[in-house]
């Protein structure tokens, strides 16, 4: 069977979907096109902006910006690169583009687990009835010393539970993480399902904030969802295969 379910690899189109929504709205880092003027708009308000390309995935070509008292500091993998002004900061990250299309994110604090930096990924899809439901939820933990947290950057999985009670949250705020995560899962796939037909499966990758607050970094419509194997419980993967094989994905 052929693999049906429709991609978009545009970043900035699939975040102005979100935005079209009242209830996602407030779950999107504020996110702009990059050039110059924007790039000083979004320094000027926030200490912390990721610059990512427009179609990237994987956690490729994704600089970290800081802004310091006397410059800017930039983090690329592990290696970080200073610049006193504005204008030698966007030379870099212009030659860098070459001239493709990238975005500026507001960055969000990662919550961390056991000192790690992590986010986590929803996945949600579509069942033969046309109802859209999130089939899994688990954590990338990433290298304190790495830009993203994917597992083709260094990063690792982990089960949401054990990931969630090493960032200090109880049994009972477990729970209601969860179960808000699974809402906005199904809330993106009906949304994204006005703007595009024919998905079939999207994977939410959602950051949490110091005051617990998720926030959707972005949504890939073709995630990747193998690491899973690895997983010594293989119960996610095999969900999410059951699932997908209805769409003609296997792996």
């Amino acid at each position: 069977m052929k693999y049906r379910s429709s991609t978009i690899k545009s970043k900035w189109i699939k975040n102005n979907w979100l935005l079209k929504q009242p209830n996602l709205r407030k779950y999107v880092p504020q996110t702009m096109l990059f050039n110059k003027k924007n790039l000083i708009t979004m320094l000027d308000e926030f200490s912390t902006v990721f610059f990512k390309p427009t179609g990237g995935s994987g956690g490729v070509n994704i600089i970290r910006i800081r802004r310091k008292t006397d410059g800017y500091e930039i983090q690329y993998h592990s290696v970080k690169t200073y610049y006193p002004t504005i204008t030698r900061l966007f030379k870099k990250l212009h030659r860098f583009s070459k001239q493709k299309s990238f975005l500026l994110q507001k960055g969000i604090d990662l919550a961390r687990t056991n000192g790690k930096p992590f986010d986590i990924r929803v996945m949600v899809q579509k069942t033969n009835k046309g109802k859209w439901k999130s089939t899994a939820i688990f954590a990338k933990i990433g290298n304190p010393r790495k830009v993203a947290t994917n597992y083709n950057q260094g990063g690792k999985i982990g089960y949401i539970n054990d990931t969630l009670s090493g960032a200090g949250y109880n049994k009972a705020s477990v729970q209601r993480m969860e179960k808000e995560l699974k809402r906005l899962g199904t809330s993106v796939g009906r949304n994204f399902e006005r703007h595009s037909k024919g998905m079939r499966e999207l994977g939410l990758d959602v950051a949490l904030d110091a005051n617990r607050k998720p926030w959707i970094l972005e949504v890939n419509t073709r995630p990747q969802f193998y690491p899973l194997k690895n997983m010594k419980d293989k119960k996610l993967y095999r969900r999410i295969v059951s699932y997908a094989k209805q769409y003609g994905r296997y792996k």
